[in-house]
């Protein structure tokens, strides 16, 4: 849900020691890493298990001859046996549950590892196999002040884009029952205030635009996309209207990411049913499938225009959002999302996520009901364009996942500003995975654990560390580039963000690795397969690159989400530029104001032209300093991303850009007054070269950054 914006701020570490008194014994291949030392002291870790009966399962399926059989050899009480190893070098085959105790032990490992390290505060997480639940545990706390354990069946849990498959279930429904037309424009499906603009674009945004999210909007997020204040809450109708997007592609061509799209298709369901988005979402899907501690309304008062509140019997079980600082946890404020509630609103526990998952693994149909058919059940398996080779796509709104072993499954990520989630269903295995955290460091956790247990038991072990190429290295060029990210503004203040925020340098180190850099954090690929054919994989094989390519040099890549194109950015877009003109800027302006201070006015000559370009020059230099100070406030003060979005601009900004859009215009008249300035006079009356010299070099730095500025979008304070 929360655009990787709000990734400008660097992930804080929460304080929490996670461990059991006593944990089953672990192969080493499987044993977690050592936890890092807490320096703010342990919080006593607890867990809250709900008692599962599974039903009774058939014998273990014999490996291929000479492997020791899936009970393993005679083990001493409480220590769990390992598994054989499979002729294919994974432990189970695809027809083999993974063993309960074998599965929990696991997940017990990575769970714990992760929220030690991220310092989360509560995890909650369920799987199931073979049209069963066969785990299901929370970690940590919902609540710090009092104290309030993780329940994995009553602790709602933000599940942010998750919310998103109810909205695509509820579409195809529609599409089922002919009331809707997949390949139709959306506005056939809209009030007429709603309605799509083409904005100069003469393709119409048809329904399966949204649905593989190809639509072409711009992706903003900022002040608008959650409030924490309910009396800034408005009808998804008032939201879609005011908040319309630029559309920056023609409709198909590429796929980015789109809240908006999410809510458009919401809007669409709810016009054709005729329903209030919250009612069709229990009426077809919650309450059929009886997921009673899963909702989409939100506690708040009563409102006339706004959806009814959140029952009054899930609102004690809500868990609190968290944020790490220095000091420790920070709880953050409840955030509302039902403005935009098709892409996003939804809060639900990891029992009624497990039920969720029975039913997606089942077709459709979950014990005698059915929420859809086979048809629609085979659509969200199906991509709906051809993707590059380890780059997820979009299958009629569902992400389909390469994961580990050669399998494939699909489902969603979510995320809000405190919470993260993720649940993935791989059909092949019978398997389905959600997992939840309530603190904003829990990104890495939600998203590796459906990779990282279909990696333990259905795949052989790969090896580690990723080996360099030298041919790679040889092609370092080819590669080597600042990125940046399509999922983004593309104009205005927010488009300035977004070029500061969203983008990433490539590089390849002379071993033959591929590096990732952003924010100080370096990731490391290897190559995958041909060192030119652009296919990477990461240390642990989840994380995957592919390149494109133009006249032999590659242009964009895209992470295995598939969810954002990274494009190659030209000279003018990229940081080091940017950075490089505003500190000549500030050595300029600086160095302006120390003359006009040391400056030996006696001895001191002028024309009247030039005292006036000298005059204009000296207020450049004010208004460069003050706008450079303000942009460097802001910058530090958005390191909390809810602040960000939140604040949004806020006066930091503003007056920062409204500083230097009047220095831009100072700057024009003193390219104006160059030529004059030059011409002089008698010596007597005119300043000496050296002072034509500097003045020219200022007007000369001042203009490439006004240029700069401007194409970034950082000098018009009315865009925020």
């Amino acid at each position: 849900m929360i655009r990787s914006t709000a990734k400008a701020a660097l992930a804080a570490l929460l304080a929490l020691v996670l461990w059991p008194a006593e944990a089953p014994a672990q192969t080493p291949s499987e044993a977690p890493k050592p936890a890092a030392v807490n320096p703010r002291g342990p919080i006593p870790y607890t867990v809250y298990k709900k008692a599962i009966a599974p039903k009774p399962k058939p014998k273990p399926v014999a490996h291929a001859a000479g492997a020791a059989s899936a009970a393993g050899p005679v083990t001493p009480t409480g220590v769990t046996p390992p598994l054989p190893v499979t002729a294919t070098g994974s432990r189970l085959l695809p027809g083999e549950a993974a063993p309960p105790a074998e599965l929990e032990s696991f997940v017990d490992g990575v769970v714990k590892e992760a929220m030690d390290r991220d310092h989360i505060a509560g995890v909650t997480v369920s799987v199931v196999q073979n049209g069963q639940i066969v785990f299901k545990k929370g970690y940590g706390f919902a609540d710090l002040a009092p104290r309030r354990r993780v329940d994995p069946d009553k602790t709602l849990f933000r599940i942010g884009s998750i919310s998103k498959t109810f909205t695509w279930i509820a579409l195809m429904k529609e599409v089922e029952a002919g009331r809707i037309r997949i390949n139709a424009p959306i506005n056939l499906y809209l009030p007429e205030r709603q309605q799509v603009k083409d904005q100069g674009y003469r393709t119409p945004v048809r329904v399966e635009n949204l649905l593989d999210h190809s639509a072409g909007f711009e992706d903003r997020a900022l002040g608008q996309l959650f409030e924490r204040k309910f009396s800034r809450e408005r009808p998804l109708t008032e939201y879609i209207r005011q908040e319309r997007p630029h559309r920056v592609s023609e409709p198909g061509a590429i796929s980015s990411y789109s809240n908006y799209g999410a809510a458009l298709a919401g809007l669409a369901v709810t016009y054709v049913s005729g329903k209030p988005f919250e009612r069709a979402m229990e009426d077809e899907i919650i309450v059929p499938l009886g997921l009673r501690h899963t909702t989409f309304r939100e506690p708040h008062p009563v409102k006339t225009g706004l959806p009814a509140p959140m029952p009054a019997r899930l609102v004690p079980d809500i868990s609190q959002g968290y944020r790490s600082t220095a000091a420790g946890f920070q709880l953050r404020p409840y955030e509302y999302i039902g403005h935009i509630g098709p892409a996003g609103a939804a809060s639900s526990t990891a029992g009624d996520m497990a039920r969720y998952m029975l039913m997606l693994l089942g077709n459709g149909t979950l014990e005698q009901t059915t929420i859809f058919g086979a048809k629609t059940a085979a659509a969200f398996r199906t991509p709906l364009r051809k993707t590059a080779p380890g780059v997820n796509g979009w299958a009629h709104g569902f992400m389909v996942y390469d994961l580990p072993g050669g399998h494939r499954g699909y489902g969603h990520p979510g995320a809000t500003l405190s919470f993260r989630s993720n649940l993935v269903v791989t059909p092949d295995l019978g398997l389905g995975v959600f997992v939840g955290a309530n603190t904003e460091s829990g990104a890495q956790l939600v998203n590796g654990l459906p990779a990282r247990i279909v990696q333990q038991f259905y795949a052989p072990p790969r090896p580690f560390p990723v080996a360099g190429s030298p041919e790679l290295a040889a092609s370092r060029a080819l590669y080597k580039g600042h990125y940046v990210g399509d999922r983004r503004a593309y104009g205005g203040l927010e488009g300035f963000a977004g070029l500061l925020t969203g983008g990433t340098d490539v590089d390849v180190t002379p071993d033959g690795r591929l590096l990732l850099k952003s924010f100080g954090k370096a990731q490391a690929f290897g190559v995958e397969g041909e060192p030119r054919a652009g296919r990477f994989v990461s240390a642990d094989g989840v994380d995957r690159l592919a390149f494109s390519f133009r006249d032999g040099r590659a242009v964009a890549f895209q992470t295995a989400a598939g969810d954002n194109l990274f494009e190659r950015t030209g000279f003018w877009f990229r940081p080091i530029t940017l950075l490089t003109f505003a500190i000549l800027t500030a050595v300029a302006a600086a160095a302006t104001l120390a003359g006009v201070v040391l400056r030996n006015r006696r001895e001191f000559r002028e024309n009247s032209i030039q005292n006036r370009a000298s005059m204009i020059q000296n207020s450049q230099a004010v208004l460069w300093l003050a706008a450079l100070g303000l942009f460097v406030v802001w910058a530090m003060d958005a390191g909390d991303p809810a602040a960000m979005v939140y604040g949004w601009p806020g006066p930091f900004l503003v007056f920062g850009s409204a500083c230097a859009l009047v220095a831009s215009f100072l700057t024009l008249a003193t390219l104006i007054f160059t030529p004059a300035v030059w011409r002089g006079g008698r010596r007597v009356d005119s300043w000496s070269a050296w002072r034509k010299i500097f003045f020219t070099t200022t007007v000369l730095v001042y203009t490439g950054f006004t240029v700069l500025l401007g194409l970034w979008g950082a000098i018009w304070p009315w865009s925020g």
